[in-house]
Order: structure tokens, then sequence, then C-alpha cells
């Protein structure tokens, strides 16, 4: 797997764990959530798992569980670590352990964990305070991984959905997502590579990476949009403009469309060195 090399990304004072009020505003709909936001990937999953040395995991941001299951499915016993006492609740129902907490200052407990994982969540997460308390929980030869999905739509589908959000909210950072041919998501591994490297007691951090691809109804993806980041801060006339254009988008395309999604963890190994 490919080292990810230490090109520190500049610091901005808008970086995403400056912001949690967006990250806070999930759980405004909990259930949605967990139905309309998408999996990830098995063979990451088993990935994680076989690379370390046993089956304790703590889920940072688990949310309303979607990654905790995964890994239980898996054979781990999992611990969230959640700040939204909502996503918590739903994810407890769903047969997952959580404490309510931000990660960068949850107790183990003298705890020791053989993984340490956070799907899409590690961006609200100080990289390097969270690195160091990853480093505290874990045992030697644990693992720290996280990692976000990204998904690539055909260039007609991108370019469609850009056209809804440039009528609707044309200054917002979600009409941009669609414009740009830029990869946020290699900002977001810099950062958390950076952290990690900062703590002093990781291996070099690898980046892995998993193509896989979910196709989509009309109603599936208007389903998930009020759950991407800040949606559910919009006006609720604008947001339900949003999804009049977006659905009168996807008719055009026959009812539905495939997303194409690569998932990619930033991972690293915790060493002997206290």
């Amino acid at each position: 797997m490919p080292t990810i090399p230490p090109e520190r990304a500049r610091p901005s004072e808008h970086e995403p764990h400056q912001h949690r009020q967006v990250a806070e505003s999930f759980g405004s709909d909990a259930e949605r959530y967990d139905r309309a936001r998408p999996r990830y990937p098995d063979a990451m999953v088993e990935a994680i798992v076989a690379a370390g040395p046993g089956p304790d995991v703590v889920d940072v941001g688990c949310g309303t569980g979607i990654a905790a299951r995964q890994f239980q499915a898996a054979g781990c016993r999992v611990l969230g670590v959640e700040p939204d006492a909502r996503m918590a609740d739903f994810a407890r129902r769903s047969g997952v352990e959580v404490e309510v907490a931000a990660f960068e200052v949850w107790d183990p407990a003298g705890r020791a964990f053989d993984a340490v994982v956070a799907g899409q969540t590690w961006h609200w997460v100080d990289p390097v305070a969270g690195a160091a308390k990853a480093a505290q929980a874990l045992r030697p030869g644990g693992r720290l991984a996280v990692f976000w999905n990204v998904d690539q739509p055909p260039p007609d589908v991108a370019e469609a959905f850009a056209e809804v959000y440039r009528g609707v909210m044309p200054d917002s950072l979600a009409s941009r997502r669609w414009t740009t041919d830029s990869d946020g998501y290699s900002v977001l591994c810099t950062r958390a590579a950076d952290g990690i490297r900062q703590v002093g007691a990781f291996g070099d951090p690898e980046q892995w990476r998993f193509d896989w691809e979910r196709s989509y109804t009309r109603d599936e993806w208007l389903d998930q949009i009020p759950t991407q980041g800040g949606h559910s801060r919009f006006p609720p006339a604008r947001l339900e403009e949003l999804l009049a254009g977006m659905g009168a988008a996807i008719d055009t395309m026959g009812g539905g469309f495939t997303m194409r999604y690569t998932t990619v963890a930033v991972t690293a190994a915790r060493t002997d060195a206290a």
C-alpha cells in the first residue's frame, strides 16, 4: 500500500473540526441518516481487521452505527464514541455500545484496543489531538484507520447536479462540490497523515483505496441529500426547491443513475514506543 508523502496542508481557520455545529446537525434526523448514507466496502473492513492484533475496536464519531455494525459483522467487539446523544441513542438501539463524548476528551479509562477507526468523521476531529488520543487507546501494534467515501459521478450526472445547485444556491460549498475537478479528500488525507506523524507514536501512515459503485433510484438519492454536510441547516423552502430540481434532473436520466465511489483510508500502526 502506498505511503503518504509528508506534505503539510496549509493551516486554516476554517478547518472542519473548528465548525462542529455542522457535524452536530446530522442528529436532527438520525433515522434518515442511517437509512440513506452509503456503507463501506467489506474489503476495507476486512483489511483493517486483518492488519490489527485483535478484535477490540473503537469507532470514533460512530453516528448511528453504520461502520460499527459492519465491524461487528466481521467479528469485532466495537465501542462507539459519539458526541451527539441523539445519534448515540440510535446506535445503541441497533446493538452498538456507545459512550457520549468528543473523541479528543474521551477517557479510555485504562482500556486498550486493537483498532481505532473513523468513518466519514475524522475531519471533525482535531488531527493531532485525535491521533494522540488514538495512541493512548491503542495497544502496541494496534491500528488507527480513518476513512472517507469519495463519490465520483459520471460527467453528465455531475453537470446536471451542478446546474441545479447553481440555480438554487450558487454560492454554497455544495454547489462547488459538483463543479471542481480537485479531490477535496486529498486535503483531509494529508491532514490526517500529518497529525499521525506529529504524535510520533505510529509507523509511517499509508493510504488504502477501495473502488466500488452503487446504483441509486431517484427517491434513494433524494433521501440522502438532507444528510449531506450542512444541508439540514438550509432554509426549508430552499431545501425543497433543491430536492425538486434534483428529482427533475434524475428523471431526465431515466429515474436513476450509478455512482462510482472510492473509499480512501489513512492508516498507521501503533509503535512499541511509549
